[in-house]
């Protein structure tokens, strides 16, 4: 069950190098990855279990500060994010909110139609990539 706004990818690989192919991809694009939160290991040290699930943040502030010209509480939701997780079937996702809901969240102006779609084109493929799709 992804949530409206959301996109999903199936990983053909498992949790952890998913989260190594995706970390690897960005930072050979040139992207700052600001951090790789492991929620399952959060969980672990209070006691409790959790599904693989980690959260990648990475951005590029030639991407996001247009976005945030415009409307700057779009700062909350920026850099960017890609959840990587196990679901109780074993499969492995990324998800991601998608651009264009965050556009439409904040009420960009369609002068930043080019830098969400750029968004928008990245996610897609570089969650594709670290998921072996493309």
């Amino acid at each position: 069950m992804v949530p409206e706004g959301f996109t999903a990818v199936e990983s053909h690989f498992g949790p952890k190098e998913t989260l190594d192919r995706l970390e690897a991809d960005l930072k050979s694009k040139g992207m700052t990855v600001f951090a790789r939160i492991d929620h399952a290991a959060g969980a672990a040290a209070v006691g409790l279990t959790l599904l693989p699930t980690a959260v990648l943040i990475f951005g590029n502030a030639r991407g996001g500060t247009p976005l945030m010209q415009s409307n700057q509480l779009i700062g909350i939701d920026l850099p960017l994010k890609v959840l990587v997780w196990q679901d109780t079937s074993g499969k492995t996702w990324l998800s991601y909110v998608d651009p264009s809901s965050l556009a439409k969240r904040y009420g960009l102006p369609a002068e930043t139609a080019t830098s969400v779609t750029t968004l928008a084109r990245l996610l897609h493929t570089i969650t594709s990539r670290a998921a072996g799709a493309i």
